[in-house]
């Protein structure tokens, strides 16, 4: 990085911002008691609210949202006439999945080849110190030139809407001139990248039922409908001969024309065993950011551990769809949910759930807050032009903020570069990416406020 006296704040304060991690990551702040417990959320939550109170936020408060979780606010008021920001990051995490996949303990910060491990050090724990960090960086060279507005989520991942249903109640609260959400990711580490588009998502369970209970499989086996062979040819439905994702009346066709992500980059991220095919067709862009995609997350049925010779009555799975922008989530729910009614075998009873739901998202990356982050992009990536790309993922807040505020602008930035493999085990964090993006974020908000006063 070049010099300069915000990069050197922010380079002098990475201890701290490790040990603040180090904290952070030790609650097992999964927002789902029956994963952990309710406490270890009200932790995180706490911890960042005490954050907030020590920066100097104002009416710091912990706001109960309506599925039951709790999103930290705080504001920090700038000079007379200045314009208001808002950071956002979540203190809830995915669940450790298994355990013994991990190399070091998913809840305690661990650094490895020059990398920090544990569970949400960048999804997105790293969010809420690369905030922290970026505005201590302001104050110590001159103070803060924005208004600025923290909201830390607490259950982003569950997918239950928590707080874009409490921004709807309360839309005075987020009301804002910019948007940075701290949850999105370099393209690649050292290549620093804004996210424009996000996939939406529904996640639902897919329930089949065909007998009183299990059956004797020598009695009764090849007459007797088998519920997990229902669900299985209910699930197989979902993908062509290709792979593709194949939903009954819902397109899956369209094509992305930024930023292209080369099949051996892709193979390489997403550790593909050698010799193993990519599904789907058209580009890899074209799957993972312009079309939808369907993956069964888990399945409940009879385990192989001491499974006995018999007909499973009934069986279980969680289905996820990720919806391109461009598509509705809820009307892409409605035809998933035709789709396995049609294609349930044996009149079996199928019983359908919704468990979650977020719209996609694209932002307008013309409006002027783009234009400062490319030039504070420039400053902490010396040698880098910023690029512009998509995101499978969800983050549903988007679209809310964007219906409530539609003049507020939307950047997308963060810490989940293909390294960090989010949401699986060994999920780790770049300290170089930490520390830069903290330097871009801080004289992003310099430059928003120069060219608002233009």
């Amino acid at each position: 990085m070049t010099s300069n006296p915000i990069a050197e704040t922010v380079r002098s304060l990475m201890p701290r911002a490790k040990d603040e991690l180090t904290e952070l990551v030790a609650f097992e702040s999964v927002a789902d008691e029956t994963v952990a417990p309710r406490s270890e959320c009200e932790g995180a939550a706490n911890w960042v609210a005490d954050a907030l109170r020590a920066e100097g936020f104002q009416d710091v408060a912990l706001l109960d949202t309506p599925d039951g979780s709790q999103s930290v606010y705080g504001i920090l008021p700038g000079p007379v006439g200045a314009p208001t920001v808002l950071l956002y990051a979540h203190y809830d995490v995915q669940p450790k999945l298994d355990e013994s996949a991990w190399l070091t303990p998913p809840f305690e910060l661990t650094e490895r080849n020059g990398r920090w491990y544990g569970r949400g050090t960048a999804d997105c724990k790293g969010g809420v110190v690369m905030h922290l960090l970026a505005l201590r960086a302001l104050k110590a060279n001159g103070g803060v030139p924005v208004t600025v507005k923290v909201i830390v989520e607490g259950s982003e991942e569950q997918g239950t809407g928590g707080l874009e249903r409490y921004a709807e109640q309360h839309p005075e609260v987020l009301v804002s001139d910019a948007i940075v959400i701290g949850d999105a990711g370099n393209f690649r580490v050292g290549l620093p990248t804004v996210t424009a588009t996000l996939r939406g998502m529904t996640m639902i369970r897919v329930g089949i039922e065909t007998l009183e209970g299990n059956l004797h499989s020598g009695q009764f086996g090849g007459a007797a409908p088998d519920a997990l062979a229902a669900l299985i040819r209910v699930l197989d439905s979902l993908r062509g001969p290709d792979g593709s994702t194949v939903i009954d009346g819902l397109p899956a066709d369209d094509t992305w024309e930024g930023l292209q992500y080369p099949e051996e980059d892709f193979r390489r991220d997403a550790k593909v065993l050698s010799g193993v095919d990519l599904p789907g067709s058209g580009t890899v862009a074209d799957r993972v950011w312009a079309r939808p995609a369907v993956t069964v997350v888990g399945i409940d049925c009879q385990p192989v551990a001491g499974a006995t010779p018999s007909v499973p009555s009934s069986a279980r799975a969680q289905v996820s769809l990720r919806v391109p922008p461009g598509q509705d989530a809820a009307e892409a729910t409605k035809l998933l949910f035709a789709h396995i009614e049609k294609h349930t075998p044996w009149n079996a009873r199928v019983t359908l759930e919704q468990v979650g739901q977020g719209q996609p998202f694209q932002a307008d990356t013309s409006s002027p807050a783009y234009a400062s982050m490319a030039e504070a992009m420039r400053v902490a990536y010396p040698g880098e032009e910023m690029q512009t790309a998509g995101l499978g993922g969800s983050i549903p807040l988007c679209n809310t903020l964007a219906s409530l505020y539609p003049e507020a602008e939307i950047l997308l930035i963060g810490l989940s570069e293909p390294e960090a493999q989010i949401h699986a085990p060994n999920e780790s964090v770049s300290p170089e990416e930490l520390e830069r993006l903290s330097v871009a974020e801080a004289h992003f908000l310099a430059n928003y406020a120069r060219s608002k006063q233009g």
